[in-house]
């Protein structure tokens, strides 16, 4: 009989179970990962608390889950470079290599991308939030030096250095980030690592604003209490970029008057399609641009985490065993005391 694990499974929306499953044995090129920490995304909240988010639906149950770290308990044949016992992130990217967009590097468009947790294709791609995981061994980051709940946060954090990588030079530049959950605080540290002078954050609560200020914005706007970008809407706006985070049609809105002429703007949140201000895009002649996960960043982020340059720890809100995992789920969506919720498997 084959040996259990425990995972966290999504059967549809609210249904969340723990379940066992079978512990997989390492292929050539890969290894065995004890999982230590996975934090909880947007887009697990959302099969979580809808069943999926616009098209994408559960067909079929799912174990959720892909920002993880982990320690090393099994080397597949030929693998080198990692070694028993060590610490490392999980990449939750998989492409395939061999496809159109793969030859041409592009591997955040692979046309047969296995992402951890995704309801995309079916049948669907199981996640990560499992107490022991098999991967390649290219997907995986040495953590050495931080912590498993660090480690886990090099996925979201790559999500942003990709965004700031497609924002162009970014020194002394003039940034707003509109929508302070993770990303948007990601955003904020990966901002100013990349030498942005004049950060302005906008949201709709006092503790996400908070934690924006932690995170080192230099002014914060609560536009839920009367707050708006005036003051930076004057002789044709402020910003030379926009880290739109929230997903909502009415902060990218608010945001356009305040952006300078040949802003550029780019949209990571995803909340559905939207209604854009075409007309004063147009005149402002701004340019947008979409955010779509990463690849090698992610390496570049557990670097830069390792080096003390980008500092995510206070920003781990809380961590729930393995047996919490409804609450956890529960808390990670209160934005009023949550930034990121992770699960401790070990």
């Amino acid at each position: 009989m084959a040996e259990m694990m425990k995972s966290i499974v999504i059967h549809a929306a609210r249904d969340l179970r723990i379940e066992d499953r079978p512990i997989e044995k390492p292929a050539a090129g890969q290894v065995q990962v004890t999982l230590a920490a996975g934090g909880i995304c947007g887009s697990d909240l959302h099969y979580f608390n809808h069943g999926g988010f616009g098209a994408i639906r559960l067909r079929e149950p799912m174990i959720l889950g892909h920002e993880v770290s982990g320690h090393i308990t099994e080397l597949g044949a030929g693998v080198t470079g990692l070694k028993l016992g060590q610490l490392v992130a999980v990449s939750p990217s998989r492409p395939c290599h061999d496809c159109h967009y793969c030859r041409a590097a592009m591997y955040n468009h692979c046309l047969n991308m296995r992402f951890y947790g995704s309801a995309m294709p079916f049948p669907h791609i199981q996640g990560a939030f499992r107490e022991v995981l098999v991967a390649d061994a290219a997907q995986c980051a040495p953590a050495d030096g931080l912590t498993a709940g660090e480690a886990a946060m090099a996925e979201p954090l790559a999500v942003c250095l990709h965004a700031v990588g497609r924002a162009g030079p970014l020194l002394g530049k003039s940034v707003l980030v509109t929508g302070c959950g993770p990303i948007g605080i990601l955003c904020i540290l990966a901002a100013r690592r990349a030498g942005a002078d004049l950060i302005v954050a906008t949201d709709l609560g006092d503790f996400t604003l908070g934690m924006a200020r932690l995170a080192g914005a230099d002014v914060t706007v609560n536009m839920a209490q009367g707050g708006d970008l005036s003051a930076y809407s004057a002789a044709k706006g402020s910003f030379d970029v926009l880290f739109e985070c929230s997903g909502a049609a009415p902060a990218l809105i608010a945001a356009i008057p305040a952006l300078r002429p040949g802003a550029t703007l780019l949209q990571l949140g995803l909340g559905g399609d939207m209604t854009l201000p075409v007309q004063a895009m147009t005149a402002k002649e701004l340019t947008l641009k979409g955010s779509f996960r990463f690849h090698d960043e992610f390496f570049t982020g557990v670097s830069l985490m390792q080096k003390g340059l980008i500092d995510v720890n206070p920003f781990i809100t809380q961590i729930f065993p393995l047996s919490r995992a409804q609450e956890a789920f529960e808390t990670a969506g209160d934005r009023s005391r949550a930034m990121k919720a992770q699960i401790a498997f070990s």
